[in-house]
């Protein structure tokens, strides 16, 4: 009978060690705030998706070591799509309820973000596409769940229609010229279309739309057409191993490097590396940043992170253009908690639904932003219920032969061209998806 009274007591010990565990487990596991981590380390798009993810990760570990966000410590994990609309979806949900819930998504594609606009709602998982994705969702009113933050493709493409200008000596002096549109074939290359089409009409300049199939290595029939066509201008929305295509295909046909202008997502080192001076005088729009080498946060990362052997990637990349661009979008993740913890108590785990309010409540003050070591990188950012991008802000930088250098001062995108357009197209989508535009008692929630 004392046997058994022991294996007994032994058995329930064992249990409530056990669930001791357990609980501990689920309590730290509850004191984390989890990031799914969306990447494309592998695939055509490589060579620029390795470097964004980098920076993203790296400055997720710097959070780790500034202490967390208000002593919340961060959790992510990776998810490879391959820039396939598919596998973003199927990386959605794999990763949407894991540990305790995913704070926020970002996409890292157009064609992806498209896809889980139609779920982030019923999920009440926000997305942020910093600088990519639907330009419409600028329209909070609308995209509840949306947030293009610092920049969409129609601020690009007024801006680089701006820069031009300028370069002509005004915009009367656009008229009769002929800018082509080289794009890649696929909801990211067609996002700008709609912005050249009005500034076209506006100026008179002709335009000419040449796709280019998936993904960009074959342009030998677009670059024909330019040479024929001879447009004053090219604009390359690329990405990936079509960026470099491009260049290669200008410099064999004789077009001029610096009569082109990429979008920001064609203006980093993989593009241009291979080409080398073959490249020189080619230009782009940036979404605030450049190559940020002297940064402060670049520095406290190679400090802070690399110097302990944690880096993600190689120490060289650290402060480069893609990996800057991955750097940004994950303070713009971790600032939207930072904000939503002021509002829904400080040193607490926040839901999804919780960070959304936080994105939608954004306001990273120069200050804000110099502490947190982008001195000199970006400008405020200030988002509201109806605006959920919160800046227009982009300058253009210019290849040398080795290295970009700043070619323009800042410009801010026109928004009274831009918001009757933003309002149309998310009134149409509202239209198509029966959807109400939010109250006044919503935009509180």
């Amino acid at each position: 009978m004392k046997l058994r009274q022991l294996a007994l007591a032994t058995t329930l010990a064992a249990a409530a060690a056990a669930g001791a565990l357990t609980s501990t487990a689920a309590f730290a596991q509850a004191k984390e705030q989890f990031f799914p981590v969306l990447v494309y380390r592998t695939g055509a798009y490589a060579p620029n998706g390795v470097p964004f993810a980098n920076g993203y990760v790296d400055y997720l570990k710097l959070t780790n070591a500034r202490g967390g966000i208000n002593g919340v410590k961060v959790s992510f994990e990776e998810c490879e799509t391959g820039y396939a609309t598919d596998r973003g979806v199927e990386c959605y949900e794999r990763l949407k309820g894991k540990n305790g819930g995913a704070t926020v998504f970002q996409p890292l594609s157009t064609g992806i973000t498209f896809a889980l606009t139609e779920k982030a709602p019923t999920d009440k998982i926000p997305l942020i596409t910093a600088g990519y994705g639907r330009s419409e969702s600028q329209d909070g009113m609308v995209f509840k769940w949306n947030f293009p933050l610092s920049g969409t493709y129609w601020v690009a493409a007024d801006v680089l229609i701006q820069h031009i200008a300028k370069q002509e000596g005004g915009y009367d002096k656009l008229k009769g010229k002929k800018i082509a549109l080289v794009y890649h074939d696929s909801p990211f290359g067609k996002e700008p279309i709609p912005l050249l089409q009005e500034r076209a009409a506006m100026h008179g300049f002709q335009l000419s739309l040449l796709p280019v199939t998936h993904p960009g290595v074959e342009q030998k029939a677009t670059w024909l057409q330019i040479r024929q066509n001879r447009p004053d201008y090219v604009l390359n929305w690329g990405w990936g191993v079509m960026n470099s295509t491009a260049l290669k295909e200008a410099q064999a046909t004789g077009y001029p490097r610096e009569k082109m202008y990429g979008v920001w997502w064609a203006g980093a080192e993989p593009d241009v590396k291979d080409v080398g001076q073959g490249a020189k005088g080619y230009n782009a729009i940036m979404m605030q940043h450049g190559a940020e080498p002297n940064a402060a946060v670049v520095k406290e990362i190679l400090d802070k992170v690399h110097a302990k052997g944690q880096g993600t990637g190689p120490k060289e990349e650290v402060g480069q253009v893609l990996y800057m661009r991955g750097l940004q979008a994950a303070m713009f993740a971790v600032e939207g908690v930072r904000a939503a913890q002021e509002r829904f108590g400080k040193g607490k785990v926040v839901t999804g639904e919780q960070a959304r309010w936080g994105y939608e409540n954004l306001n990273l003050t120069q200050a804000k932003l110099d502490a947190l070591g982008f001195k000199g990188v970006m400008r405020p950012i200030s988002t509201s219920c109806a605006d959920h991008m919160g800046a227009s802000w982009a300058r253009v930088h210019t290849w040398d032969g080795s290295k970009f250098v700043w070619s323009s001062d800042w410009y801010q995108a026109d928004e009274q061209i831009i918001k009757p357009m933003v309002k149309n197209a998310a009134d149409k989508y509202a239209a198509e998806k029966k959807l109400q535009r939010r109250t006044p008692a919503d935009c509180q929630s």
